[in-house]
């Protein structure tokens, strides 16, 4: 049973705090360690107590004192593994308290985001940007807007079950368009610094104008949709190939570089010590 009803000597001890007689905690401590399924059954045995009428007079505080949740000296006897057991439940609790409201670990297995991302980046994610999820709901307290450049997280639109990171380029509501690798909203050139076209990549196209996805558009995004692309243009699956991302499914916000090693190499080399704790831009 997940609730059980006990009184442990330090149950008992508050209850004498609140006023019990000497001889009320006396006869309760019969009933130490003792532990009973239900309220009911607990109230049932209290009743068999000579002192049954002033300690029922406390029936609340007393419920409250002996109600308890996972109790489990209930089934692991042996203190110290007891207590080794409660220290790794306390702290998987802690790490999704953390993960899910806080900040979230990711590795970047791809390119798609280089220069500002590198494949064997380990980034922290802000849980929280975007407002605070209701578990097991697609709602959002204090929700927060998401804005153009943003590095955000969210699930890949065909397969749920991966995320995917890339920058906010187009907004609800505005139109796109893409010629030769320039980005216009609403007709206008939007400058990217983070931008990157791989100049090999490019001499292997024949140049930008026959690169498929460096003209594009113009499409007008929808209400409650962002447009996303990858910075490492010639080398990312993004908005342009699978189309827009639901604003509402974004998760978190890349903020951090906490390690890296690029998994192609071995566990004696590939590190770049020097992105360490670098922040996303």
């Amino acid at each position: 049973m997940i609730i059980s009803y006990k009184l442990s000597g330090k149950s008992i001890g508050a209850l004498k705090k609140k006023g019990l007689s000497d001889k009320a905690i006396t006869e309760l401590r019969s009933m130490e360690d003792v532990y009973f399924e239900s309220p009911e059954t607990f109230i049932q045995r209290v009743n068999q107590l000579e002192s049954a009428d002033e300690i029922m007079a406390r029936e609340k505080q007393l419920l409250r004192a002996a109600k308890g949740y996972f109790r489990l000296d209930r089934w692991i006897k042996n203190k110290t593994l007891r207590e080794w057991v409660e220290a790794i439940i306390f702290a998987l609790v802690v790490a999704t308290i953390v993960r899910t409201y806080l900040f979230a670990p990711f590795q970047i297995p791809s390119g798609s985001m280089i220069p500002t991302i590198q494949i064997g980046d380990h980034i922290f994610a802000s849980m929280y940007s975007y407002g605070s999820p209701v578990p097991l709901t697609d709602i959002k307290l204090l929700k927060k807007p998401i804005h153009r450049g943003d590095i955000v997280i969210f699930p890949y639109p065909r397969d749920p079950d991966i995320d995917y990171i890339k920058r906010v380029v187009g907004m609800p509501g505005e139109t796109l368009e893409i010629r030769k690798d320039q980005v216009y909203i609403n007709g206008k050139l939007f400058e990217e610094s983070y931008a990157y076209f791989d100049p090999d990549q490019r001499k292997m196209m024949g140049g930008a104008a026959s690169y498929p996805v460096s003209n594009y558009g113009p499409v007008e995004i929808p209400e409650g949709k962002l447009f996303v692309m990858g910075d490492n243009r010639y080398n990312s699956a993004d908005s342009r190939f699978w189309g827009f991302v639901d604003a509402s499914t974004v998760v978190g916000k890349g903020q951090m570089i906490y390690w890296n090693h690029d998994p192609r190499e071995s566990y004696f080399s590939g590190y770049q010590l020097g992105r360490v704790f670098s922040f996303l831009k």
